[in-house]
């Protein structure tokens, strides 16, 4: 379902655009691109010069790779549009401090340790901040069930919809709901 109608009209000033990309490789290992891209619909006066309405002011990628077990094994971060060239798009080198990182495993709070703030480029950071989930989602329909195994399926716990005590994993999860018996309703 759609957000409502806004409440007023408007004029749209700028675009954001995030995409992710998951691709199994014929080595076993996995690459999970994300790519963002800033647009303004209006020109727009940079230091560095006049960006006219439509090119992107961002235009940064990144490549994780990864093994089965979520961890970094190599990490490319480049940028073709930055508002401030010679500066911004010196950094993605950096971001290679991350490679032995586990994308599950504290992967947000080492990004943010390593790479926050001034030590990195915000917007790659960004990027990189929501990696994991698009990994998981790469990974979706790759294994076994995964409320076939022994162990507690990794997505629960994880969110409301999936917490153990949630209708949603009593319904769909049953093995592993700890939430009461369920009420019966009296008319």
């Amino acid at each position: 379902m759609p957000l409502s109608a806004p409440a007023a009209p408007r004029k749209r000033l700028h675009s954001r655009r995030v995409t992710y990309e998951g691709w199994q490789r014929d080595d076993g290992l996995f690459d999970i691109e994300g790519h963002l891209v800033d647009v303004k619909d209006h020109d727009t006066a940079l230091l560095s010069g006049m960006r006219p309405a439509g090119e992107p002011v961002h235009d940064m990628w990144v490549r994780v790779t990864i093994d089965d077990a979520f961890t970094v094994t190599d990490i490319e971060a480049k940028s073709d549009r930055v508002p401030y060239p010679g500066g911004c798009d010196e950094i993605g080198p950096a971001y290679r401090v991350l490679v032995g990182a586990n994308l599950l495993q504290g992967f947000r709070k080492r990004l943010h340790d390593a790479m926050g703030h001034t030590r990195g480029c915000t917007h790659i950071t960004d990027i990189l901040g929501s990696l994991p989930t698009a990994a998981v989602q790469t990974f979706a329909g790759l294994r076994a069930r995964e409320d076939a195994g022994t162990g507690m399926p990794f997505q629960l716990d994880r969110c409301h919809a999936l917490e153990t005590t949630s209708e949603t994993v009593r319904r769909y999860y049953p093995r592993w709901y700890r939430g009461g018996a369920k009420k019966q309703e009296t008319t």
